[in-house]
């Protein structure tokens, strides 16, 4: 599976908003979801960490987004379990995988020796890309989560 999109950087908060603009062909949610994934990296594995970002269109019109960072044990956890109202409401921080959760149609870690990519899949208006690939075994789709996404937050979104 090759990717449309491979981005080498450090992790770090300037190179956040760099991650948006690159991807800014592939609309809002998977901007939001890159930049989330990224932070994320900064804030549980460290400042300043090579983080690989990739995406690429998916067979089914779903855009696969997947950010690989050196450290296979620190793995996400989604606040609460129902979603951005898991975290608390004076918090500032805990709502970027709830997002995630809300947009994708489905998400998940892969883990090897010395790395781990955390990896999402959404439906996207965006351009076509003519690189595909194969799902990865063992990750069920979300069920009702079909329709594209039409922006920021899910606002009529992926959910049925």
């Amino acid at each position: 599976m090759r990717p449309a999109v491979a981005l080498e950087l450090l992790a770090t908060p300037g190179e956040v908003s760099g991650v948006r603009r690159a991807l800014r062909s592939y609309g809002t949610d998977v901007q939001l979801c890159a930049s989330e994934l990224v932070t994320n990296v900064i804030r549980h594995v460290g400042e300043g960490v090579p983080v690989t970002v990739r995406v690429w269109r998916e067979e089914g019109g779903r855009v696969r987004l997947g950010v690989t960072d050196p450290d296979p044990r620190a793995l996400p956890v989604l606040v609460g379990g129902d979603g951005a109202a898991g975290a608390r409401a004076e918090a500032e921080s805990g709502r970027g995988l709830a997002l995630l959760d809300a947009l994708a149609v489905r998400w998940g870690v892969e883990q090897e020796a010395g790395r781990k990519t955390v990896w999402c899949e959404l439906f996207t208006d965006a351009e076509p890309i003519a690189v595909t690939a194969a799902d990865p075994p063992g990750t069920p789709e979300r069920p009702g989560r079909r329709r594209r996404s039409a922006g920021a937050l899910g606002h009529s979104s992926a959910r049925s």
